[in-house]
């Protein structure tokens, strides 16, 4: 039993994906000290005066939990936006370079579908002979020149 735990866990892509998830978690680190002391102080200051941040008081002066905080939104989107492009073009492209190198497709573009006339699902492979969702029998596809 432990013997197919171990080749479960040390199969390629499990291993891929945990290195993948440990670099996730040290780039996210580094990025959130980036917005919390570059992006944030730049997005306060926008507002100007002394103010706590780019946004507003609803209520008593001094109550943080009546301030709608619009830098901090702003901040979190900048966050994500990098975040996001990081493990694109660190983790994901070089992935996939690595993959297609070994013939496997990865990250590629859905192929062909088609509706099907019964039930009128849209996600059905072009070249399915059944619908997978009623099991109605599909006409064959004409390929156009």
């Amino acid at each position: 039993m432990l013997k197919g735990f171990k080749n479960f866990l040390m199969r390629g892509d499990v291993v891929v994906v945990a290195v993948g998830l440990i670099v996730a978690l040290a780039f996210s680190t580094l990025i959130k000290a980036f917005t919390d002391f570059v992006i944030n102080p730049i997005i306060a200051r926008a507002q100007g005066r002394h103010s706590v941040g780019l946004g507003w008081q609803l209520g008593q002066a001094g109550n943080k939990a009546t301030y709608l905080d619009i830098g901090s939104f702003i901040s979190a989107v900048i966050y994500f936006v990098i975040f996001m492009a990081v493990v694109y073009f660190l983790i994901v492209l070089p992935y996939k370079y690595y993959s297609a190198r070994h013939g496997a497709v990865v990250f590629g573009e859905p192929g062909p579908v088609k509706t099907c006339p019964a039930c009128l699902s849209e996600d059905l492979p072009a070249a399915a002979a059944k619908c997978r969702h009623c099991g109605t029998e599909q006409p064959p596809v004409t390929r156009t020149p």
